[in-house]
Parts: C-alpha cells; sequence; structure tokens
C-alpha cells in the first residue's frame, strides 16, 4: 500500500500531531514561565506576611477553584482509596512552605535550582546508563559550585535556606510518585481536591497564627491572589491538556529549564543578581537534567497506543 493511499501516512494526520506537540510544548513553557513568575511574587511577600500565609493563600486559590467539580460519595471516603490523595496533600504542604522558605534566605534562583535535584534524582534512581551517571554527577558538581565552599559568594549562602531547599526537593519527588499513584486510583480532579484540602488544613492554623492584618491593604491581596492562580490553580487545571498533547518525557525537558526560568525571575522581579559562576552552576544542572531526560529511549508504543494518542 502507497503512502497516498494510506491514511496513517497521510501528511494531514502528521500535520495535526506536530500542532498539538507545539500547542502542548507552548502551554507547558507558558505554565513554567507563570509558576515561576508567582514564585517571584511570592517572594516579595513573605518578608510582609511571612511563609505561612503565602503558601496558605495559594491554597486557598487551589481549593476555590477545584473544590466545585468535587462530588465525593460518602461510600468511598475510606482510608484505603484515599490515602494517597491525603499523602500527597502533606506533601504538597511540606515542598511549598519548605520552598517558599528558602526562597527567602537563598533567593528564587538558587532555591529553584536546589529543588529541581529532587525530580532529577528520581528521573534517575531507576537507571543503569553511564550517561545518567555522569549527568547526576554534572548536577551535583553544579550545586557544589553554586552554594558550595568554591562559590563566589559561599559566606552568604543560609545553610537552613540549604536544607530547606533540599527538603523541597525531596518532597517534590515525593509529590511525583504520589500524583501518579493518585491519578491511576482517583478519577478526574478528586485526588488534587483532597490533596488540596488536607494541605491547606495543615497550614491554616499556622498561618492564622502568623497573620498580621495591620500589613493587609488592597496591594497585597492582590499580590496573594496572582501567587495563588499563578502557581497553583493556572498551572495544575493546565497539566491535563498538555500532558494529552505531548510525551512525559518532553514534559520532564521542559520542566527541565524551570530554574534558567526561576534566576531569571529572580532578576527582574525579586532584583537578585548572580555572578558568572552561579550562571554556569545553573546552566550545569539544567544541562544535566535535560541531558539525562532527552536521551531516555521511549517504549515502543502498540498501534492500539498510536491510535488512542491520535483519537485524544
Amino acid at each position: 500500500m502507497t503512502a497516498e493511499t494510506n491514511p496513517a501516512r497521510s501528511p494531514e494526520p502528521d500535520a495535526a500531531l506536530r500542532r498539538r506537540r507545539f500547542t502542548g510544548a507552548a502551554t507547558q513553557l507558558g505554565t513554567e514561565v507563570s509558576i515561576n513568575f508567582g514564585s517571584s511574587l511570592a517572594g516579595l511577600l513573605i518578608p510582609i506576611v511571612g511563609s505561612f500565609v503565602v503558601v496558605a493563600a495559594r491554597q486557598i486559590v487551589m481549593v476555590a477553584v477545584v473544590l466545585p467539580f468535587y462530588r465525593p460519595k460518602r461510600a468511598e471516603l475510606t482510608w484505603r482509596r484515599l490515602w494517597p490523595a491525603l499523602a500527597l496533600g502533606v506533601t504538597l504542604a511540606v515542598m511549598n512552605l519548605a520552598f517558599y522558605e528558602s526562597v527567602h534566605l537563598l533567593g528564587l534562583g538558587i532555591a529553584a535550582t536546589i529543588e529541581f535535584l529532587g525530580p532529577l534524582a528520581l528521573a534517575l534512581a531507576t537507571s543503569r546508563r553511564l550517561l545518567d551517571v555522569g549527568c547526576a554527577l554534572a548536577a551535583g558538581v553544579g550545586v557544589v559550585l553554586l552554594i558550595g565552599p568554591a562559590s563566589s559568594d559561599a559566606a552568604a549562602i543560609d545553610p537552613w535556606g540549604v536544607a530547606l531547599a533540599l527538603t523541597a526537593a525531596a518532597a517534590w519527588a515525593g509529590y511525583i510518585v504520589l500524583t501518579r499513584r493518585v491519578a491511576v486510583g482517583l478519577p478526574g480532579l478528586e485526588g488534587l481536591t483532597v490533596a488540596s484540602i488536607v494541605s491547606l488544613t495543615l497550614l491554616l492554623p499556622f498561618a492564622i497564627a502568623t497573620f498580621d492584618a495591620s500589613v493587609i491593604d488592597w496591594r497585597v491581596l492582590g499580590l496573594l491572589l496572582g501567587v495563588g492562580v499563578l502557581s497553583s490553580a493556572l498551572p495544575y487545571s493546565l497539566d491535563t491538556f498538555i500532558l494529552r498533547r505531548i510525551t512525559p518525557r518532553l514534559y520532564a525537558i521542559i520542566t527541565s529549564f524551570g530554574p534558567v526560568i526561576a534566576a531569571l525571575f529572580g532578576w527582574l522581579v525579586l532584583s537578585e543578581t548572580f555572578t558568572a559562576l552561579e550562571v554556569i552552576a545553573i546552566a550545569i544542572v539544567c544541562g544535566a537534567a535535560g541531558t539525562a531526560i532527552a536521551t531516555q529511549r521511549d517504549r515502543p508504543k502498540s498501534d492500539l497506543e498510536q491510535t488512542a494518542e491520535g483519537m485524544a
């Protein structure tokens, strides 16, 4: 059968697939910009209202977005069914709180680079390739250059900030694992809704205890709303749209540029400055992540999977 008579080989489906991939990739890049812009706004707010209030406000916006779509049945509210979502909520609270506090202590660019070690380590954990070992070592070298004794501004690096960024990295790896579990076990936005409610429940008492009404004005409220929309509501709601159009590997590759985008917003919004060594260190971490992910081999897809992708 020739290409002209075989509809599966016709240029129209290929062109449509390329458009879908481009749309998905462009949207994913947009969400990376959104998340890191939101984090830079959080960096402005934390000295004013504190990390607990910022993270709680972010979760309030998220719950307000997803809760209207959640219609639980009493028979389904069991520990066995919901424990992954409950664990995800705890992980989400720890990840966001640790990251935002590390942003306050280290700056957005450095905190985001250290935090990215979490998903990178998870991606490399099951690999047996020498290339991936080299990428892991390169990423480690990048972080040492960024915060180690040889860095040009080592005296200004806060050890507690580094510990919090590493905590956020570990929590991000756990978040990825639990999100996959929740996506398989719970339909639609149910898992995300439960996790958001748990996270808010954990954070709200601390946010209330540290809340200072005297610092709240319309500008602060607008920034808090912006953080919630840009860092949670918008990117989370677009993830399903994106992953229906691009592969998880391409998604991960685009995500690997997150520290660069974070550093850019740290410079633009928070007036952070970076030495040449710090720029090189951030580039090494991103390059190691991108190389490790881009060179992974995809599992061959069956005809049925290819047909399903074309219909999605």
